[in-house]
């Protein structure tokens, strides 16, 4: 007994000896500047300082274990945004469903008889303390009345001043002063996954604040049609029916995107919603406050992206095998890229600096921009890089900005329309035209009782060979020439 005793003691006796024998070489290691005893939480520390390339803000999130403090852009932001009541007129004669804009807040399925009015939900934001309000144009479009309700509970009438279904932004005014306001922030310096607010009035709730982070930058959906500009920032912040045009903004209370849509198969939020950018709303709001109307800018080209299909589909045709950039595949005659001296085959690799990997990146330098500003290209030609400087123009193919008076001649042909397939051209012996896919109610089309499948060759005796030339369009219509697949012609005149 006595004999383990004395064992025990004897090994206590030589772990404190190691003990302190330890501590005194890391001691002297220590002030010679070589620690010897070094932690996985050391080892984080010491490579994000001797590493340049990490970012300090992760850094210090990571170091610190802090996450952002939400409640001053929360608290803040809210009050700017609004909820909007918007009256409109809707068929009951259909019991087809709708998923789209059931989404949205549309009812639908009313039943056989006549039209009836129905009011729909959706959001917006104060951006100038007289009342100017940014939305979405699908909440306020074919309204014939809004309404908009305050943070504060008092209610206003509301005017539309002007919408831009390409980009599914508009403008609506109410009579107010001394309102609170949302000042911008910026879009393009956005990160992948910093945290974001969304804040809006989903499904009849008052001012509902989510949050997340930025999954996604310049995403395309496909969801606006009509030659739509999408380049939707992506977030996993909650949005719902209702949403529809309230902010998204960061973490130092500054609107950073317009809540749109979300991607489900349900009608209710999965995980994924999309937020038009700061940059588009911004350009879009400015021109509407500013002429009525946006001011498009042109470049004057037919693209594609290069990505690994265009690579499969035509990588051996075009001697290009790495993705990346966007392949010009014509270029219009007397447009800002031909006059610039683009050639059909080149490669946009970069607009002012800014690389365009695909289509969405691309659309977005270009239409935040307006008829008269300069870009620099940044182009692959054969084996060379070269710069070139291009002027937009407008639509109409001049460099001047259009005035309210101009006409947007898709817009007032009320149609979905594509370019008539080159097999369809030939059978008909045309040179080209633009075909109706579908008529919509209340444009020239509609009143004119064309049908779907409908080829226009000719607006106001002016040959139309493409969407592009339709586009150019700005004078008012007054008539209309084109033939139908079966190769009856017709030709409308239309009487104001």
């Amino acid at each position: 007994m006595k004999r383990n005793l004395f064992l025990f003691i004897g090994t206590v006796a030589i772990a404190a000896m190691t003990s302190v024998a330890t501590i005194y070489i890391t001691s002297n290691n220590q002030t010679e500047g070589a620690p010897a005893i070094t932690t996985l939480f050391d080892k984080q520390e010491s490579s994000f300082r001797e590493n340049p390339v990490v970012d300090t803000h992760f850094a210090a999130s990571v170091v610190n274990r802090e996450y952002p403090d939400l409640t001053y852009a929360a608290e803040n932001a809210v009050k700017a945004v609004v909820n909007i009541e918007a009256t409109i007129s809707v068929s009951s004669q259909s019991q087809a469903i709708d998923p789209f804009f059931e989404f949205f807040g549309y009812p639908q399925g009313f039943g056989r008889g006549g039209q009836r009015e129905a009011r729909a939900g959706g959001s917006g934001v104060i951006i100038s303390e007289d009342g100017y309000i940014v939305t979405n144009n699908h909440v306020v479009e074919n309204a014939s009345k809004l309404r908009v309700k305050l943070h504060d509970g008092r209610a206003f009438d509301a005017k539309i001043i002007g919408s831009d279904p390409s980009t599914d932004v508009a403008l609506i005014k109410i009579e107010a002063e001394a309102l609170p306001t949302l000042p911008f922030g910026s879009s393009d310096d956005l990160r992948l996954g910093e945290w974001v607010l969304a804040i809006g009035y989903p499904m009849d709730l008052q001012s509902t604040i989510t949050a997340g982070i930025v999954s996604a930058k310049a995403r395309s959906l496909g969801a606006i049609e009509q030659q739509g500009i999408e380049s939707f920032i992506q977030t996993d912040a909650a949005v719902n029916p209702g949403n529809s045009g309230g902010a998204l903004v960061n973490a130092r209370g500054e609107l950073v995107g317009i809540n749109t849509i979300i991607k489900t198969s349900t009608g209710s939020y999965v995980g994924y919603s999309f937020a038009v950018p700061e940059t588009i709303v911004r350009k879009v709001v400015v021109d509407l406050k500013e002429s009525g109307i946006v001011q498009r800018a042109v470049l004057g080209v037919s693209f594609r992206a290069i990505d690994q299909q265009f690579i499969d589909e035509a990588g051996e045709m075009t001697n290009i095998s790495e993705v990346g950039g966007i392949y010009v595949a014509s270029v219009s005659e007397g447009g800002a890229a031909s006059e610039a001296g683009i050639r059909k085959g080149d490669i946009i690799l970069s607009v002012d600096g800014v690389k365009v990997k695909d289509s969405a990146i691309f659309l977005e330098q270009i239409g935040k921009r307006r008829p008269g500003d300069k870009v620099t290209l940044g182009l692959r030609r054969g084996d060379k890089e070269l710069e070139v400087v291009a002027t937009l123009q407008n639509r109409s193919g001049q460099t001047s900005l259009l005035s309210k008076d101009s006409v947007d001649a898709v817009k007032v042909l009320g149609a979905k329309l594509k370019d008539a397939p080159q097999s369809l051209c030939q059978e008909l012996d045309i040179k080209g035209g633009v075909q109706v896919t579908s008529v919509n109610g209340g444009g020239l089309l509609e009143r004119c009782r064309v049908k779907q499948g409908y080829v226009i060759t000719h607006i106001n005796d002016s040959p139309v060979y493409s969407l592009s030339d339709l586009e150019r369009i700005t004078e008012r219509i007054h008539s209309i020439d084109g033939i139908y697949p079966n190769g009856r012609a017709s030709s409308y005149t239309i009487m104001e």
